[in-house]
């Protein structure tokens, strides 16, 4: 009897199995169904969604099945979404398991499995991180402040699954706004007040900048650093003070400089007028000069050919009279003839009203008469041998 009550109280145990299934049929249709919440969620996120599933089991009133599902977050969002949006300037990658997935999709609508894949957009574009309040302190011990850090980056398209799958999704905690306090504490360090907010602040963007690229490339080489800018930092107001007062002296110093520049500008340049004047007079002086010698050169060329003329009509009027008293002398000797003479001394006599009484008288007349047959034998003396002669 036992025994029978026993094997007919066995028989329960089959749809307990059976009961097992439809509560997985019954959870399998649950996950489909909140699959689709998400799409409801982003509508209306404060509500509360119930959802009530019935099941209907032999012997058994209706089992009703009551879930609350809360707003979701974004990330609960994109594990619950099937399908799913990569906005612009992103790439979208996925985890299965808390494994990532070689899978990089591009910007667009892409689908995905609910609950087993996560999805995750990543910015590919250029993106700007602000670092503040870094505090340092300089090689002296004084504390500083830097309020504000920029630092434009990019993450390469090629290298995100590697720099995530090494450094996660906030890679740039670990190698911006991290790394750039340290940076910036190693610069302060090693560089007095005076130089890191005075002498090479204008070097620090491009010193962090390096400082940044070379660590990146070496470990993370899908992160470009494009810039970095650095903000004047805070420093204490007693040094502040001190400094703007030491900035005030060394302008005053400067416009003191620059003002002596200008007097020694002002003084090379009238030197260099009075040297300029100096020169031009000189010039002057010696085209008047010149002038001068060309004007005597030209006078004396002017009268030594006024002497040249003179002597050369000088020279052709004795010349002239020479050749003239030449040929008077000529005329003359041809006009001593005896029959010349006679005839003027008749011409004397003639015109001689004065008469001479004496012994004398007849002789003069004879002597002149003798004279003339005398040069007039000579003559004809001289003729005679000429013709020879001839």
């Amino acid at each position: 009897m036992d025994s029978q009550q026993r094997t007919v109280a066995s028989p329960p145990s089959p749809p307990q199995g059976h009961d097992s299934t439809a509560i997985l049929i019954t959870s399998i249709s649950f996950f489909a169904i909140v699959a689709l919440v998400p799409l409801s969620v982003s509508l209306i996120p404060n509500y509360f969604f119930n959802l009530a599933f019935v099941h209907k089991r032999r012997r058994l009133s209706s089992l009703h099945f009551i879930v609350l599902v809360p707003s979701a977050s974004p990330s609960f969002q994109n594990s619950l979404s099937i399908l799913h949006q990569v906005p612009e300037g992103h790439v979208g990658v996925y985890w299965r398991g808390g494994a990532l997935l070689k899978t990089i999709t591009e910007p667009g609508f892409h689908l995905k499995m609910p609950f087993i894949t996560q999805y995750e957009p990543v910015q590919v574009t250029l993106q700007t991180d602000q670092v503040t309040d870094i505090p340092c302190g300089t090689k002296g011990g004084v504390m500083i402040n830097f309020g504000k850090i920029e630092v434009v980056n990019r993450l390469r398209k090629e290298f995100v699954f590697e720099t995530l799958l090494n450094y996660g999704v906030h890679y740039d905690k670990t190698w911006i706004y991290d790394k750039i306090h340290h940076e910036i504490n190693q610069f302060c360090s090693s560089h007095s007040l005076q130089q890191v907010y005075i002498d090479v602040f204008d070097q620090i963007d491009e010193k962090m900048k390096d400082a940044l690229q070379v660590d990146c490339t070496r470990y993370a080489p899908g992160i470009e650093i494009i810039s970095v800018r650095v903000t004047k930092p805070t420093i204490p107001d007693s040094i502040r003070r001190n400094f703007e007062q030491m900035e005030e002296e060394r302008t005053k110093v400067l416009i003191a400089i620059e003002k002596q520049k200008v007097f020694e500008k002002e003084a090379e340049t009238m030197k260099k007028m009075a040297i300029s004047e100096a020169e031009k007079n000189a010039n002057v002086s010696k085209i008047l000069m010149e002038q001068k010698l060309l004007e005597k050169d030209s006078a004396r060329r002017q009268e030594e050919i006024e002497n040249a003329m003179y002597l050369a009509r000088e020279k052709s009027l004795a010349d002239a009279d020479f050749y003239r008293v030449i040929k008077e002398a000529e005329a003359n000797r041809l006009k001593l003839t005896p029959e010349f003479l006679e005839l003027k001394f008749i011409q004397a006599i003639a015109n001689n009203t004065k008469i001479f009484f004496g012994d004398k008288v007849p002789n003069m007349i004879l002597d002149q008469r003798l004279l003339g047959n005398l040069l007039h034998d000579v003559s004809r003396e001289k003729i005679t041998p000429a013709k020879a002669n001839i």
